[in-house]
Order: C-alpha cells, then sequence, then structure tokens
C-alpha cells in the first residue's frame, strides 16, 4: 500500500467536500491523544486570496532566521505528500510516503468508521505528523473558511493572519463580504495577536469587531504597518523601523502586500530577527503554481514547430484573483510579448463571470477545457458561455494537450503569452502532465 491508495480508500468510504463542523474532527483527535495540543507554536492563516503564498513568505522568513518550520497547506497540485512539509535543517522536506501512510492508517482506525470528511481526517493527520517531529514553528493555512475548519482546532497560536477577503465558496460562508469575513475571523483567538491584509472596509469592521471581542491585540495593513514598491525595492515598515528589501521573488505587486503581512506577523512574534533574514527570504520564497512561467517540461514539446509561447500558469479562480492576474499582465503586455490566450478550467462552485470580466481587451482567445481531476470542474461549452457573456472570443478543447495546439498555432508569427489558469485542480495536472511536480 501507499499513502496515495490509502487516501484513494478514504475517498471511496467518505466524503470529500466540506461539513463545517468542529465536533467530528475534535473526537477523532480526543481519540489520536489530542495531537493538536502538542505541536509548535502556530501561525494560523485565513483569507480568501493570498493563504498560500503568505503562508510561503512565512517559511520563507523562518527558515531563513535558522528555523525548523512544519507547514500545512491545502490543496496540493499533485501530491497529498505536499500538504504537509515538515521542518528540517536549512529547509523543510514533504513527507515521506511511508511516514504519511502510517499516519493517515492510524487516523483511519481510530475513527473507527464514525462518519468524518476526508479532510477533516487528513487535518489530524497533519497534527500528528506536525506532534511527532520537533520543529520550532508551524505555518498552518484555513482549508474553507475559518470558524468552523478543520484546523480551527488550535487553541493558543502565536499569531493569526488573515488575507484579504473576497467573495468565495458563497454556498458554505455566505453571499456578503460582512458574512465572509465573521467565516475567516472565526480564527480569531483570546490573546493571540491578529494581522490583518488588504481589506475592504465591510471585511475589516467585521474583523476589528471580533478582535474586540476576543480581547486581542490586531495589526492592520496601511494603519499599523506600510509597505511599497520604490526604484525596484521593497520598502516595508512598522513602529519598529524601516526594511529595504528586493523584490520578492513571487511576481505581482500583490505579492508585495503577502509578504508585508508575514513579515509584520514575524516583527512582533519574533523580535530579534536582523533585517538580513527578511532580505534572504524574499530571494528564496516559493509557491508553485501561482502566476509563474511554466517549469520546461514536456507539454512545451506539444508545440507546433517554431511555436515559443510564454507560458504561464496561475491557480486564481475568483474575481480578486483574475483582477491581480490581469494586472500583471497589462503591465508587462507590449508588442514585443503579443497576444494573450487563455487555457481555464474551473469549478463550479466559482462564479466564472466576474473571473473573466477582468480579461475584457487583453486576452485576444479563450479556450475552455475540463478539470479532469475534479468531478465538479464546468462543463467546457457552459464555461464558454459565461466566457462569451462577457464579450470574450471562445472555443472549447477536450484537454490541455488540445487546448495547448491549438494556442500555440500562431507561435510562429507572434510572440505569444499563454495563460492557463481557473482552478488549483487545473494547474496540478499541467504540472503532472509536464512531469514538472513541486518539490
Amino acid at each position: 500500500m501507499s499513502a496515495e491508495a490509502a487516501v484513494n480508500r478514504l475517498l471511496a468510504i467518505h466524503p470529500k467536500g466540506f461539513d463545517l463542523s468542529l465536533d467530528r474532527v475534535l473526537g477523532l483527535l480526543e481519540k489520536l491523544g489530542n495531537p493538536h495540543l502538542e505541536i509548535p507554536p502556530v501561525f494560523h492563516v485565513a483569507g480568501t486570496n493570498g493563504k498560500g503564498s503568505t503562508s510561503a513568505f512565512l517559511r520563507a522568513i523562518l527558515e531563513s532566521a535558522g528555523k525548523t518550520v512544519h507547514v500545512h497547506t491545502s490543496p496540493h497540485l499533485v501530491n497529498w505528500h505536499e500538504r504537509y512539509r515538515l521542518g528540517a535543517k536549512d529547509h523543510g522536506v514533504f513527507v515521506s510516503d511511508s511516514v504519511l501512510e502510517d499516519a493517515i492508517v492510524r487516523a483511519e482506525k481510530a475513527n473507527g468508521g464514525t462518519p468524518i470528511t476526508v479532510f477533516e481526517i487528513m487535518s489530524a493527520v497533519g497534527f500528528l505528523l506536525f506532534s511527532e517531529h520537533p520543529a520550532d514553528y508551524c505555518v498552518i493555512e484555513v482549508g474553507l473558511g475559518g470558524r468552523f475548519d478543520a484546523t480551527n482546532v488550535l487553541q493558543n497560536p502565536a499569531a493569526c493572519l488573515i488575507t484579504p477577503v473576497g467573495l468565495d465558496h458563497e454556498a458554505y460562508l455566505g453571499n456578503t463580504l460582512g458574512k465572509i469575513a465573521f467565516e475567516k475571523a472565526g480564527i480569531i483567538k483570546s490573546k493571540a495577536p491578529v494581522f490583518v491584509g488588504l481589506q475592504e472596509d465591510e471585511a475589516l469592521g467585521v474583523i476589528e469587531q471580533k478582535v474586540a471581542d476576543c480581547r486581542s491585540s490586531i495589526k492592520i495593513a496601511r494603519q499599523d504597518f506600510d509597505f511599497y514598491k520604490q526604484a525596484d525595492r521593497f520598502v516595508f515598515q512598522d513602529e519598529t523601523g524601516l526594511l529595504d528589501l528586493p523584490l520578492p521573488r513571487l511576481l505581482g505587486d500583490h505579492q508585495i502586500a503577502n509578504a508585508a503581512l508575514a513579515i509584520a506577523a514575524c516583527r512582533l512574534v519574533i523580535p530579534d530577527l536582523p533585517d538580513q533574514v527578511y532580505e534572504d527570504a524574499m530571494e528564496k520564497v516559493v509557491w508553485p503554481g501561482r502566476f509563474e512561467c511554466l517549469p520546461a517540461g514536456k507539454l512545451e514539446k506539444l508545440l507546433p514547430t517554431g511555436a515559443k509561447p510564454q507560458i504561464w500558469i496561475d491557480g486564481g479562480h475568483n474575481p480578486h484573483a483574475g483582477e491581480a492576474i490581469s494586472r500583471e499582465l497589462r503591465k508587462s503586455q507590449s508588442e514585443n510579448q503579443g497576444s494573450l490566450t487563455m487555457i481555464v478550467g474551473m469549478l463550479t462552485t466559482k462564479e466564472p463571470e466576474g473571473f473573466f470580466k477582468n480579461f475584457v481587451g487583453l486576452a485576444q482567445k479563450v479556450i475552455t477545457i475540463p478539470v479532469s481531476q475534479s468531478d465538479a470542474g464546468f462543463d467546457p461549452a457552459v464555461l464558454a458561455q459565461s466566457a462569451e457573456k462577457v464579450g470574450l472570443n471562445v472555443q472549447t478543447a477536450k484537454s490541455i494537450e488540445d487546448a495547448l495546439m491549438i494556442a500555440g498555432s500562431a507561435g510562429s508569427k507572434v510572440t505569444q503569452r499563454i495563460l492557463i489558469c481557473g482552478s488549483l485542480y487545473l494547474i496540478g495536472e499541467v504540472l503532472q502532465k509536464n512531469e514538472t511536480p513541486p518539490v
């Protein structure tokens, strides 16, 4: 057996979706000896956009400081192992197959067939792993929402971070920013400092009220800490002083905001870190599948002879993410870079029109494809209708391979850009077929 086989067995028995509650996971954790109470100090990260990037910055800062860090993120791109990075000297490593399989088997046995979701079991697996392997800190990303997310069994986090809140997962979290912010703010705990990224006023007001109710402290972007780009440098400032840093390795101006949120938290929780730590972190941070060039691999060989387009990948799937992606593409648009073709696959839990609107006047063509790694993906023809409604030129394809053949057909005449986006499941499929999984 392998860890993948163990997960597939769980998927065949238990539901894959979310059933927001803490009772089931708390019951399982108690049977496992409450490992969530025995893990290193936690940076707990919630929000709609930027959770993963902020977590990546936290890891980069802590590891640059010589700390060992456990990291739990979701979803994974190619393998379940990506969700659990165990702290090790110099840098963390994905959990090994045998260690992950053993933890899954123990959690499954402890659960004893009790109704539970796979995400809840796998969250318990994370706590089990983190309690049994030494480290200095943990970075734990919320899966969905916050208040009833399975990771919210944490009692005394070192810090709670809330990235920008936007409209997403509305069926679970509510249809207004205020309702969604209320769920995200559910991770806030008494006495744990709270760090808040850029927010709309409606969301910020809800978060501030939760902080007041919990009698916590709060640091808010643009109020208690600031950040900006200056002469190809990244400047961060808070009450303790100013940092003049290189631009983050992760592309996009929005990554400066994510980096600033992580820096603000680390400056308070670990106040004696030298400036060099933050400088090193900006240059070493890695977060695959988020506005990056597709690594050289198998897929580029499918492009027609002579076609050499620049291929970008990004798992963004909501209007806020679409705005950030399109903004960066527009900034770099020039005659030398030619036209943009989008290859898009998206889950039916998303609102595609709001995403597509950001690319009107930018994308010359949209090719919609299925998301083969999820049974909740839009039919390409239905997704195409959403793109057509906002005025985009659309056609459908049966697979990522077919879409790349279509997108690269004009490559010999222009230096075309291709953006593959719309779902992290799709990006995972792309990296898997490209034979360049995250490491």
